[in-house]
């Protein structure tokens, strides 16, 4: 796609996604943002950096970690944000553009984590804690109803 995925391991947008948390969240038809060599599935169709996942036709429920560099992140959660049927996880910083113009516009509800989440790095080792909590956003009400149904620990708000 660009250069967001040449960078050093340590600044890297290929982070991975505990997989405790998918399978607390079930099934993903689709993850447009999927790492290149996968420690574990996080969705029945996966796009990597080598296939575009924003060109790409999105069908089904998607799966959204994407990497956070800027403008892509963006880019990816207003794609979600019009799918309408899926969950983004992202850092928790509501007093920004993205939270203010799309998401609050457009998610059904949002869970706050309560502890910080270790993302894996390629190599399977865990990272150290990040410098920010996560939040995990619901797009469509049946997302809205596994996010708060989930055993993920924090607080679920309703937001639309």
């Amino acid at each position: 796609m660009n250069t967001r995925f040449e960078r050093t391991e340590k600044a890297s947008d290929e982070w991975y996604t505990p997989k405790e948390v998918l399978e607390a969240l079930g099934k993903f038809d689709l993850d447009p943002c999927a790492p290149v060599s996968p420690l574990w599935p996080t969705a029945t169709v996966m796009y990597d950096k080598h296939i575009d996942g924003l060109s790409q036709k999105w069908e089904g429920r998607v799966w959204l970690n994407p990497p956070y560099s800027r403008p892509i992140i963006e880019q990816f959660v207003l794609r979600l944000a019009e799918h309408d049927n899926g969950i983004a996880l992202l850092y928790n910083r509501c007093d920004s553009r993205m939270f203010q113009d799309i998401i609050f516009k457009k998610a059904i509800a949002m869970k706050f984590l309560r502890h910080r989440i270790r993302f894996y790095r390629p190599n399977g080792t865990r990272g150290d804690s990040p410098g920010c909590g996560s939040i995990l956003i619901a797009f469509g009400k049946d997302n809205a109803e596994i996010l708060k149904a989930c055993t993920i620990e924090g607080k679920y708000i309703q937001i639309n």
